[in-house]
């Protein structure tokens, strides 16, 4: 008789062993993924529900971003900033086009993107608005999750994220989020800018009421105040839009972009802005070795040309309508509330029944791939390009997980 011998847990000891315990990842070891499944080192198939966070809105390998990729790695990869390279116009005009701004600044990881947009937002408010050196005020919202650098986690409401990491960086009021007027309260003659998500990702997908951002944008309109949408992982076709923001049909003073841009294959985030806000920058003032190098520019390009075609949004809003009709079918079954926005979707479990780190414990046992937050919620972020029949086999798998 024959005795297999699996590869997961040598793997995942030598992964415990060698690394800093900055994540508790679910007990799967990834070999190799094509569209929305992924097979572990020991064979087994999974249907990742997650994409990277919204990194992966396109899928695992993408025959388009692929392609992109090769093509360029044999060609060039990295000049830094000190040159132009000639992928960089394309990508830095095309988004530009696509979220209707004048100019783009690249960069690498979403953190950085967050940063720019800070740095940037303060310079326009000393040197635009005229608002006294070292005192520009920043509005950020109670919940949010915009990275793990030190500046942002200062203005973080979560402990895990912010504690033992002081001391913090000033100039960020935290409101409410979802509560204009408490936001347009907020608003002094030193605000500079309001910084928000217009979904919470990481909170557990926490979308605003209606009309919450055309309020914020009157009030930013009104007191001179750049509007920042933290796009990086509602963004890109991600919510059934190009952008979250756009369902109320209001434009931000600044976009934040990441992970997706980045096709899965190489981290590229970026920010977007009309002139008379990036055009505050001058050379030294910011930059960084790797943002805009010329194998990202590439990715990016393929990926700004795959949403130029309104497929992706499309398929996002109709599968979205999807899942949110079989999620809500389980209310009252286990689950006790349900956010959902395209493809998108915050799934609160009863926790009588269990935690969420067990309802993804459970999942991935019955080969879906989730992510829990914040006690008993779960999210959902399947990759644009799953089926119809994909789709409704995870939900099928979460109704027998609770069920159980």
């Amino acid at each position: 008789m024959t005795t297999v011998e699996f590869r997961t847990p040598s793997a995942l000891a030598e992964a415990e062993r060698w690394t800093a315990h900055n994540y508790h990842p679910l007990p799967v070891v990834v070999a190799e993924a094509e569209g929305a499944w992924v097979t572990d080192v020991d064979g087994r198939r999974f249907l990742d529900m997650l994409a990277g966070y919204s990194a992966l809105n396109f899928g695992h390998r993408h025959p388009a971003l692929i392609g992109a990729a090769h093509a360029q790695l044999d060609r060039l990869t990295l000049t830094s900033r000190a040159f132009v390279h000639d992928q960089f116009a394309a990508f830095c005009g095309g988004l530009a086009e696509l979220c209707g701004k004048d100019l783009v600044l690249p960069m690498n990881t979403g953190a950085e993107a967050v940063e720019t947009a800070i740095k940037v937002a303060r310079k326009w408010g000393y040197q635009v608005k005229g608002v006294p050196d070292g005192q520009a005020e920043i509005i950020v919202a109670d919940g949010n999750f915009h990275g793990r650098t030190t500046t942002i986690v200062s203005f973080s409401t979560d402990p895990e994220a912010r504690a033992d990491f002081g001391p913090y960086t000033p100039g960020f009021v935290i409101v409410p989020y979802g509560d204009a007027e408490a936001l347009a309260a907020a608003i002094t003659p030193n605000t500079v800018a309001v910084l928000v998500e217009p979904i919470q990702g990481e909170g557990g997908v926490l979308i605003p009421p209606a009309g919450y951002f055309t309020a914020v944008r009157e009030a930013c309109t009104a007191n001179n105040v750049l509007l920042i949408a933290d796009e990086i992982q509602s963004g890109l076709g991600r919510t059934g839009k190009t952008f979250a923001i756009d369902h109320e049909n209001v434009i931000p003073d600044m976009y934040v972009l990441g992970k997706a841009l980045g096709g899965g294959i190489v981290p590229v985030s970026a920010v977007a802005a009309n002139r008379d806000v990036l055009g505050v920058l001058k050379p030294g003032e910011h930059g960084s070795t790797f943002g805009g190098n010329a194998l990202a520019c590439a990715v990016g390009s393929a990926v700004v040309g795959l949403l130029r075609t309104g497929e992706f949004q499309e398929r996002s809003a109709r599968l979205g309508e999807r899942l949110e009709a079989g999620l809500s079918a389980l209310i009252g079954q286990g689950l006790v509330g349900v956010r959902c926005r395209g493809l998108w979707a915050g799934v609160d479990i009863d926790p009588a029944l269990m935690t969420g780190r067990e309802a993804c414990e459970r999942l991935a046992e019955r080969g879906v791939l989730a992510k829990d937050t914040h006690g008993s919620t779960i999210r959902l972020a399947p990759p644009l390009v799953i089926t119809e029949e994909d789709l409704d086999h995870a939900v099928a798998q979460l109704a027998a997980v609770l069920a159980a």
